[in-house]
């Protein structure tokens, strides 16, 4: 994708979320209010230039919308603080290099989706919102992955639309983080904007 078809797509991004249609979820056919804007990972920076952009611009066009932002890897990163482990991470990195079995006991333990979920959900407190936004998801790989994430949102989100901002591609069916890892089966999210 060029930049100049990147930034159509952008532009169509603050009328979609602040549709009535969005925020009510009208039209989904039962299915839960999760969206999936896909870019390409070499436009990050346009990206998070745009959603400081939308963050801006939603209360002007619509005062009346309570949005959260939550950038997931900021949200890894305070979650791995508070529970003292950050430093003990980053020293064990800088000894060993990068360690395939504490990543995955950490999986197992604080950085399990479930717990991560529920760290989402104290941060986003959706039962306040009308819409959540999520971006950081590629500096958040491999803490966790997008797909374990949002399975676990399910529920908890209830009815408050959730919108993941993703460096890959989704393709209705599946993700693929930087448009390069294996896809990881996800088929409950809505494409954002085409």
């Amino acid at each position: 994708m060029d930049l100049h078809t990147f930034r159509q797509r952008l532009d169509k991004i603050l009328p979609r979320l602040i549709s009535d249609e969005l925020l009510s979820n009208t039209g989904l056919g039962n299915e839960i209010g999760f969206y999936i804007f896909d870019y390409p990972p070499e436009y990050e920076l346009e990206m998070r230039e745009h959603i400081g952009f939308l963050l801006a611009q939603i209360p002007k066009k619509r005062p009346d919308i309570r949005v959260a932002h939550v950038n997931l890897f900021h949200l890894l990163v305070d979650y791995l603080k508070d529970r003292k482990l950050l430093d003990r991470l980053i020293a064990e990195q800088r000894k060993n290099g990068p360690n395939r079995k504490l990543l995955s006991e950490l999986k197992k333990g604080p950085l399990n989706p479930e717990r991560v979920a529920r760290e989402f959900v104290n941060r986003a407190e959706p039962a306040s919102q009308d819409l959540v936004m999520v971006s950081g998801v590629g500096n958040a790989y491999p803490m966790i992955r997008s797909h374990s994430l949002l399975n676990n949102l399910h529920a908890p989100m209830g009815d408050t639309p959730l919108v993941m901002f993703y460096p890959g591609i989704y393709t209705g069916q599946g993700l693929r983080l930087f448009g390069k890892l294996s896809s990881s089966n996800y088929y409950r999210a809505f494409r954002l904007v085409l």
